[in-house]
Formats: structure tokens, sequence, C-alpha cells
């Protein structure tokens, strides 16, 4: 009678009963979740199933940036209310004139408004980008409107603080041939939307550069990267 060809298997690989167990290298594959669709690990789970600190939290940031951009357009009004040039006016018996009708003056108001609004937009984006590196809709949403409030603030602000708007009373004021200041005036309205712009330019700028990265999911499997080999007995 000869000798069986495959030996039997080790000791302890068997049952009591003598029956074969299963090798416990190999590991069975992850449990499957509802309509069949496997668990993932949890970084996974982690990584994407807690969004963020939550929308409450997101929308009560987003509303204290909205504020405090919007009220530092007190110190762009007042920015602007200092360096603007100055529009001259000339008044004889009849009416109000320009004295330099072929001067840059009020373009130059335009332009240091819109130039003050698009420094003052990277500063917030900035200042928003080191407080809160996370980002999200809500805070850019809120860096937006508070741009457009704290420009409108501004321009308010520099007309309230510049010469009176009654040209004709500070003509008589002033008397026949004297030279004056023409009052403050925001020329092209679209200025007031260089604040938010840049803010949300620079905003996305920084996010893309230096925001935080989301790990991914791929990189951590859940099977192992080779089988082990056969324990040692």
């Amino acid at each position: 009678m000869t000798a069986p060809l495959t030996p039997p298997p080790p000791p302890h690989e068997q049952s009591p009963e003598g029956r074969q167990q299963p090798h416990p290298a190999w590991q069975a594959p992850p449990a499957s979740g509802p309509a069949g669709y496997p668990v993932y690990p949890a970084a996974y789970e982690a990584s994407y199933g807690q969004d963020g600190p939550g929308m409450k939290t997101e929308l009560r940031e987003a509303a204290v940036i909205t504020v405090a951009v919007a009220l530092a357009g007190a110190v762009l009004g007042v920015l602007w209310w200092w360096l603007a040039p100055h529009v001259p006016l000339i008044a004889d018996d009849t009416a109000v004139y320009l004295k330099d009708t072929e001067g840059e003056q009020a373009i130059g108001v335009d332009g240091t408004f819109t130039l003050l609004a698009l420094g003052f937009g990277a500063l917030s984006a900035l200042v928003v980008f080191l407080v809160r590196r996370r980002g999200g809709v809500p805070l850019v949403i809120g860096l937006a409107v508070g741009g457009l409030l704290g420009s409108l603030l501004a321009w308010r602000i520099g007309i309230w603080l510049g010469p009176t708007q009654n040209v004709v009373a500070h003509a008589k004021a002033v008397g026949k041939g004297v030279t004056f200041s023409a009052p403050l005036k925001l020329g092209a309205k679209g200025a007031l939307l260089a604040w938010s712009l840049s803010a949300l330019v620079v905003h996305l700028g920084l996010m893309a550069l230096f925001g935080p990265r989301d790990p991914d999911p791929y990189q951590q499997s859940p099977y192992p990267a080779t089988p082990p080999g056969p324990p040692t007995a």
C-alpha cells in the first residue's frame, strides 16, 4: 500500500474533529454596507464624513467677517478723502466752471478710490485666510458682501468729509473769481466692486497655493499590500 501523495495539513490547521481550518493569513473582505456597497476604512470616513465644524458655525463666522470687513470701509473713506486730488472750480456772476477744463483730477478721484479698494480687498483676504485657513463657501460670500458694504460706507464717508455738495452756496461763500474745490464724487460706480473682486481673487489664490489638502482615500487601502506569510511554528 502506497503513502498518500498529499501530506496532511499541520496540526494547528486542523480542528479537533479533523476538519481543515481556513488559513489565518488570509483576511476576509470588508463587510458590505447598504445596497451592497463596501464599507471603507475609518480614514476615508473621517476625511469625507465630517464636513467641517458645521453650517451654523460657518454662518456665524461669515457674519462676523462681513461686519468686520464692512466696518473697515470707514478707514477707506477717510483715506480716499485725504488722498484724492481736488477738482478746482471757479465762479463768476452767472455760473460755476471748471478752472482747468483739461485737467484729470476727476479721473484721479475715481482712480484713487479704486486703487485703495483693491488694496483693502487684498489685505482683508489675507487676514481672513490667516485667521481661518479652512475656507468655505459662507466665508467667501461674507468676504464679498463685506467688501461691497465697506465700499459703500467708504463712498458715503468720503463725500461727507469732503467739500459741501451745495456748489452754489459754496461759490457764493468764497466769492467771485476765487478757486474752490468741487464736492468729492465717484464718477465710475463700478469702483464699488473693486474691493470684493480683489478679495475673492486673492483669497482664491491663497487657498490654491497654501490651503489645506484633503487626504486621498484611495491611498489608504483596507487590504494589505502583500499577504503575510504562513505563521511560524
